[in-house]
């Protein structure tokens, strides 16, 4: 399985359900023991998930909050790249890296174009210029009577300019056209990047933005059914959304250095042409008027996006029993992130697209009205849900439990028990660099699926906390910046045909190393005081007797 998903030389997802042939016929496990890893509870809060962000879509709402907050940030290119970072980031987080890249880079394209357009315009205007006073110069008219003329537009009085000037304002005029042209050039690639990278970024910070994160969940409730819900939605944001955020600072000030420079007040606009700026602000304001004003139905989904997160928060949030705890979860885990999002992703089949109108009969009073549309539908489901990924998910959650059946795990674990005698640290930063370059070459998905269930043997064997290697590994598996196939928002920007593989490679290689960084420094600071990381807990020390 390792190798058909690193090859892919059949679909992910039906490679994922060779485990249902092979290990009742391998007598590993039983067939109805290996389907029921095919729907856990982490299938459902991906399901749940994945709802919330098709609606978020189907409205359009994630353009809307694009475009208002890009009108809020300006068109100075610092700040400009900024808003495209933090604003793909934030949409990462609630729907899928793809969609919020491929959205992203036509409108950062569309500015960008405009601005060029502008400086342009704004240089033939003074070229003209120069020209005009230059004619009017040579026929000896005085500096007042020359503002006069220039002002009334009384070109008569000027004299042809000669050939000469001609060739050298060409030449000039062609210069300063292939240094706008390098320069937006640079900015153009620089933005691609920053929005594809953003995407990755942005995807690690909460425990629905990404695949692998739900892996992460899964694997640790599998092998570890007795961890007290270590992993849920409120405990991941709280380490890996600061993460995040250094991260994306770092990568926006190491974009910034390879194609905007070191100049700030050339980046952040300052002395910059304001006409193009306007014209450039406009085509963002234009994109936001063709919305329209917020309707009812974006409202409601809103509103129900909003309630989701809140009750994701607040329902076991760690420093004081949550809403689930006081209602449901007195003895056992009845309620848990996925029936939170299952029960919100089902509001919208019930609740109306329009607000319901009083009367029986249409406007012209010929036929009885009908209900509104919900706010979904599942046609538009069928269409945009990625089905094959909870087969892959579910693969890989009978993988790691046939590994622990057969006894697999524990092998592994004692193969590596030489591991103790080097310091936890340095085990962790040589596993994510492992797990960075293996991702750069196979999909994050099937990286945490292969690696997850390995660390975690590898971690009972040498008494260490499984998160400690587990949850650094699952985020670098995110962190794949270095080639245009490693990640679908790499291929997007590459696609646009402005980078080359090159471009890519350095910036990503730098990227690679600082993530890397950066996850341990988070691991070894707050999250060692989060998830208790420097003792081996109780319910780690799980042994399962095939």
């Amino acid at each position: 399985m390792a190798l058909y998903w690193c090859t892919e030389c059949m679909p992910l997802a039906v490679t994922g359900l060779l485990p249902v042939i092979l290990f009742p016929m391998m007598g590993i496990m039983e067939s109805s023991e290996v389907c029921n890893q095919y729907m856990k509870d982490s299938n459902m809060l991906f399901v749940g998930g994945l709802l919330v962000a098709i609606a978020v879509e189907y409205w359009n709402l994630h353009k809307r909050i694009a475009l208002r907050v890009l009108l809020l940030v300006g068109v100075r290119p610092a700040l400009l790249m900024m808003g495209f970072m933090g604003t793909t980031a934030f949409l990462s987080m609630w729907i899928s890296n793809t969609a919020s890249t491929a959205m992203m880079l036509p409108i950062a394209n569309a500015v960008l174009k405009q601005l060029c357009d502008s400086e342009a315009q704004a240089e033939e205007r003074e070229m003209d210029l120069m020209a005009i006073r230059g004619a009017w110069t040579g026929t000896g008219i005085p500096k007042d009577q020359e503002n006069q003329a220039f002002e009334m537009g009384d070109k008569e009085k000027s004299i042809t300019i000669e050939p000469e000037p001609e060739v050298e304002e060409s030449l000039e005029a062609r210069e300063r056209r292939l240094k706008r042209e390098a320069k937006y050039l640079n900015l153009d690639k620089g933005m691609s990047l920053s929005v594809c990278y953003a995407a990755s970024i942005g995807g690690t910070a909460t425990l629905t933005g990404t695949t692998p994160n739900l892996i992460l969940k899964g694997q640790v409730d599998e092998l570890f059914p007795g961890n007290e819900d270590i992993i849920n939605f409120a405990s991941w944001f709280g380490f890996s959304f600061p993460n995040m955020v250094l991260m994306l600072i770092i990568s926006w000030l190491w974009l910034q250095f390879m194609y905007l420079g070191c100049n700030m007040k050339k980046s952040f606009g300052c002395g910059m042409n304001k006409d193009g700026d306007k014209e450039a602000y406009g085509v963002i304001k234009n994109e936001y008027k063709k919305l329209g004003s917020m309707r009812f139905a974006e409202g409601c989904v809103l509103v129900l996006f909003v309630l989701l997160v809140l009750l994701w928060f607040t329902r076991e949030p760690g420093f004081m029993p949550g809403w689930a705890t006081v209602l449901f979860n007195k003895d056992r885990p009845y309620v848990t992130d996925g029936t939170v999002a299952i029960l919100m992703s089902t509001l919208f089949f019930m609740i109306p697209s329009q607000l319901p109108r009083c009367g029986g009969y249409s406007e012209d009073g010929m036929c009885p009205l009908k209900a509104p549309p919900t706010l979904l539908n599942w046609d538009v489901v069928q269409q945009k849900m990625p089905w094959n990924i909870l087969l892959l998910l579910g693969g890989g959650f009978a993988l790691a439990r046939g590994s622990e059946v057969s006894g697999l795990s524990q092998w592994l674990g004692e193969s590596l028990a030489p591991l103790q005698s080097i310091p936890p640290f340095a085990i962790s930063f040589l596993l994510c660099l492992l797990t960075a370059t293996f991702t750069e070459c196979s999909s994050n998905v099937a990286t945490t699926t292969l690696f997850l269930p390995i660390l975690a043997s590898m971690a009972v064997a040498i008494k260490l906390h499984p998160l400690y290697v587990m949850l650094p590994c699952t985020i670098c598996a995110s962190l794949a910046f270095m080639l245009p196939v490693a990640t679908p928002p790499n291929a997007i920007a590459f696609s646009y045909g402005n980078l080359k593989v090159m471009d890519m490679a350095k910036a990503g290689f730098v990227l690679n190393i600082v993530g890397v960084i950066t996850i341990n420094i988070a691991l070894n600071t707050w999250g060692a005081a989060m998830f208790n990381l420097n003792t081996f807990p109780d319910w780690a020390n799980v042994t399962i007797i095939p």
